[in-house]
Order: structure tokens, then sequence, then C-alpha cells
């Protein structure tokens, strides 16, 4: 495709290498691939200067991992962690085979078989075109400086120089400095980030601190390592990135060090922009294509002379069923249902035997609180493809808020046999059937996932999980306090882990030490129903009756069914 028809770029030519198709899963830009015939879900993440699989996606595809030097540490979001390797012989991508694709193992499991980075979105020049479902690997050639931005035709189109970083065989990040509040901030544009976010040090040299006015804490995220860290929402004067500049945005923050970045700029601007990079000239051509960024949602684009920018999408009609199922996931991502659905709607009316499309208007039906019609979607999903997990848990989820418990136990029972040992999915299924009083099939799931997980941000919930299943059980109480006591040193203070070990004290016949515990989690907590009732079972049977009166007439005020749970375990 000629770039230009300007003599002087007469011999600039930009070729397809290889075309991606992404499909957004939430604000997470999902490709298949493929271990031989076997298909693979990945993240799609600039963000990742290598390829990156789980220990658990790396055993569950037969791939031999071999340790890296102790000095090779895998840096993210949520700290540091070991790092192992291993080389596919049989990878495949977009129909092409890669033959020989190395891997670093290691990190907290995505959900997703890992994260495809710069060793394959580094080979060559990259266009990034979310809005439209789609990444392309580019051949450039003879186009010298030339503007790549081939689809802009009269819309503003911001340059950005990027960095220039050290050779060698682990790929360049796309790294440019931006404008905030007038001050330069070093960004990497990072599509394996939901949203952009900007360290909290960076933020404090900025003016703005987690106790300025505006800002509010919105939880807590995690990235590769152990650690979560805390994050807020921030309001600036301005964000200006190569000349495109928003007023008055709002931009996360969060308590975690970047190393030589100040800030990921993430998903929210990639869905809102085409982007080309020339890793050859180490400069990035982008146009904005509309839409809401950093909390603002401009009513009309200007350029700098003050002229109205036409943003209506040229793009036409998607052409198949696969196209119809990637727009609709884009508009989902904007948390635009309706127009997702009615993607969704043209994609089953081509393709109506596919289950993941089923699945997608689930999906988007629920977050439209159209509850009936998702199940009809999922019931339809699993008489296409019944070993289908994912949808299993889904439905699961939505019979058990309905109180078909029978349904539900079935959808977990299918699921459970479908996974593989090793699959992320696992915690989830743990925690399901924990919901489900049905503590021995909880802890087998607990097990598995934390025997292939063992460098997890999640870690400490499936700790939890496995402590409390026991507790119930009332067995293995030693592995069952040595669980609880190592959810706790990763999360001090957390009232469920606590409520967890008090109970395991209790059966251990450690009343007084239950009963601490069972002070300490209703200090964060006092209305909590089951914590009272179980210290006056603690309290009880320490010979304090006038404390287990107390206690077990204010759970019941608050839950007359907790003696029935209590009960169900045999501790009442």
């Amino acid at each position: 495709m000629p770039v230009s028809s300007s003599p002087a770029w007469a011999a600039c030519q930009v070729a397809k290498m290889l075309e991606l198709p992404v499909t957004m899963s939430g604000r997470r830009p999902m490709v298949t691939a493929r271990f031989g015939d076997r298909d693979a879900r990945f993240i799609l993440d600039s963000g990742a200067f290598y390829s990156t699989l789980s220990r658990a996606s790396a055993a569950e595809h037969g791939l031999n991992v071999k340790p890296l030097h102790p000095s090779f540490r895998l840096k993210g979001v949520g700290g540091d962690t070991s790092a192992s390797s291993a080389v596919a012989q049989n990878f495949s991508l977009g129909g092409i085979t890669l033959p020989k694709i190395e891997f670093i193992v290691g990190g907290s499991d995505t959900g997703t078989t890992g994260l495809l980075g710069q060793n394959i979105l580094g080979l060559a020049d990259v266009e990034y075109d979310l809005p439209h479902g789609m990444v392309r690997l580019m051949k450039v050639t003879d186009c010298g400086k030339t503007n790549l931005a081939y689809w802009a035709g009269v819309k503003p189109i911001t340059v950005l120089k990027l960095e220039r970083q050290s050779s060698g065989s682990f790929k360049p990040h796309t790294v440019a400095v931006v404008q905030i509040n007038g001050q330069s901030v070093k960004a990497l544009f990072d599509t394996g980030a939901e949203a952009s976010i900007l360290s909290l040090s960076a933020a404090k040299r900025l003016g703005v601190t987690a106790d300025t006015a505006g800002v509010v804490e919105v939880g807590v995220g995690r990235g590769v390592g152990r650690k979560t860290v805390r994050t807020w929402l921030a309001p600036f004067d301005s964000i200006d990135i190569g000349g495109e500049a928003i007023r008055k945005p709002r931009i996360n923050i969060a308590d975690v060090s970047f190393g030589n970045f100040d800030m990921l700029i993430g998903a929210d601007f990639f869905l809102t922009h085409r982007i080309f990079v020339s890793n050859a000239t180490r400069a990035m051509y982008v146009t904005y294509e509309g839409g809401p960024l950093f909390g603002v949602s401009p009513k009309g684009a200007r350029t700098a002379g003050g002229e109205a920018i036409d943003l209506t999408d040229k793009a036409g009609a998607p052409a198949d069923a696969e196209g119809f199922s990637r727009r609709g996931a884009v508009f989902a991502s904007n948390n635009k249902l309706s127009e997702a659905i009615a993607n969704f709607d043209r994609a089953i009316a081509l393709a109506p035997s596919v289950s993941r499309y089923y699945q997608q208007r689930a999906a988007a039906r629920l977050g439209s609180r159209q509850i009936l019609p998702a199940l009809a979607d999922l019931d339809r999903a699993m008489e296409i493809a019944p070993r289908d997990a994912d949808a299993r848990l889904m439905r699961a989820g939505l019979r058990l808020g309905g109180g078909d418990e029978k349904g539900a136990k079935a959808d977990l029972e299918v699921a459970d046999s479908a996974l593989s040992p090793s699959s992320a999915m696992r915690l989830t299924l743990a925690g399901m059937w924990s919901q489900m009083h049905t503590p021995a099939a909880a802890l087998t799931n607990y097990d598995a996932w934390l025997q292939s997980h063992p460098e997890d941000a999640r870690r400490p919930n499936a700790l939890n999980g496995r402590c409390w299943a026991r507790a119930q059980l009332g067995r293995e109480l030693d592995q069952a306090l040595s669980d609880c006591n190592a959810a706790l040193k990763l999360a001090p203070g957390s009232a469920a882990y606590l409520d967890s070990r008090a109970l395991v004290r209790l059966r251990r016949g450690e009343f007084e030490a239950a009963l601490r515990d069972y002070d300490d989690a209703l200090k964060s907590n006092p209305r909590n129903a089951w914590s009272l009732y179980a210290r006056s079972v603690a309290a009880a049977r320490a010979g304090k009756a006038a404390q287990a009166a107390a206690d077990k007439s204010a759970a019941l005020a608050l839950d007359p069914h907790v003696s029935a749970e209590a009960r169900r375990i045999g501790l009442d």
C-alpha cells in the first residue's frame, strides 16, 4: 500500500507481514495462538519485553522449563518474581508457524495462557488498530521519515519520538515522553495495562498525592509479582501526548515503581487511537478515533487551530461473524452494551453454531441486567460446547445467585472434570465449591491451584480458602493453621483471614486464641453474624457464659439462619 502520492515518497511501501485479530475481553486485548493443534489465548501486551507464560500454562502445554540465572527476575506492577524459560517448537500465530519461539516462564497467572510481548511484536513495525479489533506486523520499505499513518486522510496525526534503548536479544519497549501539568513524564505504551496509570512518586513530583483534594481511592491492582498495590483516581490540569492535549483529565495513580518509566499508557488509550509504531525509526504515528479517555468524553474533537475533526468511522460494517464479534467486544469494553449486543446478534445470525458468540452476548446482557436472556445464551452455548468450563462457571454463578443449587452443582462438576489440573480457573472453581458448602471439593481445587501457582498475587486468597475448607471439615488442622498464618503474613489484619484462623483454633481447642482472632476480625467488621456466632461458641467453651449469650443474641438478630450454618459444620 503506497503511503503517499508525493513524488518524494513514491517509493515508500508498507506491507502486511502478519495480521492478528484481537478480541477485547473487558479491557484486555486477546489474540488466539496455537501450540500444535491446541488453541491458546494470549493477552497482547506491548509492555512485556518478552512473551511470558505462567508455570501452570507451561505445564499445561507440555513445555520443557529450564531455570534462568537467579539474578534474572521478572518485574511488574506486583513486584518481582523468579523466572525460567521454555522454547515452543510448534507455536503458530495468525496461521503462521514461528519455529523455536522462546517464552519467559514465571509470575502471576493472568487467567489466560500468557502474554504476547515484544520478542514477537518487535520483530517488525507494528500497527495497533484496537478500535477495529486488529493488530498488524508491517514491513516498511524505502520510507525514510515518511508519515506512516496511511489511514489518516484528513485527520490530524500526532507523531511521537520513541526512545532508543539498548540493543540485544530482548526487544525494546515503546517509550515516549508526554507532558502532564506541563512537566515531562516518561511513558511506556502498554496494551497489557487495562487502564493508564501514573506512579505515585511521579504524581508527587507533579504536585498530586493521595491526600490531594479530589483524589479518591479505587482499590488495589496486581501484576506479575506476589504483591497488590493501592490505586487512586486523581485530577490533573492537563495531559499532552505529542500535541494531543486533554484538559482536566483524571488519571489513575498507584503506589508502585515502573523502573525506568513514570507511567503506563494503557488499553484505554489504544482503544481510542490507531497507532503505527516504527521500531526501525523509533517513531510513533497516532490518530484519535473517538471515545472517552482519562475520564473525559469530548463531544467534538478539534485541531489545535480550532477546526472540527470528523471522527466518523469509515471502516464500514464487518464482513463476517468474527468481525462483528470483535466490534461488539470493543463496544463492550467501552461499556456501550446495547451496541455490543447488537453486534453479537449479527455474529450469531451469521454463525449460529459458534458457542463463544453466545457467551459474549451473555456477558453483555449481564452487564445490562438482562439475567434471563443471559441464561438462555449460556444454555445455548453449552448445547454447542457442553464441556466449556468458562461458560459452565458463568452459568453456575448465575444459578447459584438464583437459588438453583442443584443446577449450579451440575455445572461445577462438569467444569471440574474439564479443567486441567494446573488451570488458572481452578481458583474460581474452588471459591464456588466453597459457596456451595462443599469444602472437600473446594479443598481439592485449592490444592491443585496452589501447587501450580507458587508465586501468584492471589496466593493469600487461595491459602485462606484452603485453611477455611480444612477448618470446616475439622481435619488437617496443623496444615490449616499454617495456611492461615501464611495468608495473614501476606495480608496482615484481614478480617476474613482472621475469622478463618479463629475457626481453626476453635477446632483445636485453643479457645482463648480463637477469641483473640474473632475479636480482631470483628474490629474491622463488627456486624459479621458468622464471626459473632462462632465467637459465642468459643466463649461458651472458654467458660464465658455471659459473653457467649450476648454474642449469640447479636448474631441471630443480624441473621436468624446463622445457627444452621454452624450446625452444618458440626460446630453447634
